[in-house]
């Protein structure tokens, strides 16, 4: 040990190289300190380990042990609302409808190829322009956070040579029929059908039928949404295409229906997947369809498959019938003077269409 320059010193040779190795200032280490350090380092020496070298391992070890903690720390959402900020405001509800049920609460480093097919491929052949934009905002977030640090390895949601392997290309898609629909006059039957099936799957699909709801309002609803007192279910505005928020009246064979379905504790979803912080899989109502053998059936058909009818055989009016599917009415002038969202009147409409649905039960 040495005083030089008021620090303490280790001089030690190895392999024939004479090193010098700092322990600390005077002021920052004492005596008895320096030796125990001196002890610990000789014993690496004795081993044939250069002290000075195993101190840069560590310390590598303890930078790269920072950075993925941080990498896990900061979520896609994250991400991709500090890109938004700073590029394309326009891009947040498209992420926010898509993306973030999957992948908002990954961190960027945890993000797989399977995560980004299980985004896209409920939209890739009904929404093929919209499922384009949406790989292409997340692939852009990653690689803004591999630019960080944050992730390692290739873009899960790169195109080419990638992805393209796994999808159609939009060119061969945008010719396939979109949302293909049930005819109104075979539904009371179908919905006979699906009664008989078991699973969670299929209680979801009588619960979006019944409700005209999309596939995602349905999946992500939650049990603090329904207010059984009231016979109402309200979605809040982050969970509509449209971001505002939207009432559906319950009819009662939805709330028996709904009464049917078991809580499970750990839960806040009606429809929980295999993992109770999420809800079921945005596939799950489609493969159902398909171990029906009913290829030819969209779930978002069913929507046509409600307006058709509701057009058709009823004499509620065409607002009503377009507040109950959340589509907007009218222009913006219109719509500013539009306080009330007919909830009353959708009332009947939702009754009469229940009651029509499930007739052959």
């Amino acid at each position: 040990m040495s005083r030089r320059a008021k620090k303490w010193v280790l001089r030690y040779q190895l392999h024939g190289k004479r090193r010098e190795m700092g322990l600390g200032s005077l002021s920052d280490v004492n005596l008895k300190q320096a030796r125990l350090e001196v002890g610990a380092q000789k014993r690496l020496l004795l081993d044939g380990v250069d002290p000075i070298a195993e101190r840069q391992r560590i310390q590598q070890e303890l930078k790269a042990s920072a950075k993925s903690e941080l990498a896990k720390a900061a979520t896609f959402s994250d991400m991709a609302d500090e890109y938004i900020r700073v590029h394309l405001k326009g891009w947040k509800n498209t992420l926010q409808q898509y993306a973030y049920p999957v992948i908002g609460e990954k961190a960027p480093c945890e993000i797989t190829t399977d995560n980004l097919l299980e985004i896209l491929k409920p939209i890739w052949f009904e929404k093929p322009e919209t499922a384009n934009r949406v790989r292409n905002r997340v692939e852009l977030i990653l690689d803004a956070a591999k630019a960080r640090g944050l992730r390692e390895g290739e873009n899960p949601a790169r195109w080419r040579g990638h992805l393209d392997k796994l999808l159609p290309k939009r060119s061969k898609v945008r010719q396939v029929k979109h949302h293909s629909a049930l005819p109104w006059v075979e539904l009371p039957e179908f919905m006979r059908e699906i009664s008989k099936r078991n699973g969670l799957a299929f209680t979801a699909m009588e619960l979006t039928i019944l409700t005209a709801t999309r596939t995602k309002e349905a999946l992500g609803a939650t049990w603090s949404e329904i207010d059984f007192k009231a016979k109402s279910w309200t979605i809040p505005g982050e969970r509509m295409k449209a971001s505002k928020e939207h009432r559906v009246p319950l009819a009662p064979p939805v709330i028996a229906l709904l009464e049917s379905i078991p809580r499970i504790d750990d839960s806040p979803y009606i429809f929980p997947g295999q993992r109770s912080s999420r809800p079921l899989s945005n596939m799950s109502m489609l493969m159902a369809l398909r171990r029906m053998g009913r290829n030819d059936l969209t779930i978002h058909g069913f929507r046509s498959t409600f307006r058709d009818w509701a057009g058709e055989a009823t004499p509620h009016s065409r607002d009503v019938c377009e507040q109950a599917l959340a589509h907007s009415l009218g222009d913006s002038v219109e719509a500013a003077y539009r306080r009330g969202d007919l909830f009353e009147k959708r009332k009947l409409l939702m009754f009469d269409w229940a009651t029509y649905a499930t007739s052959a039960l």
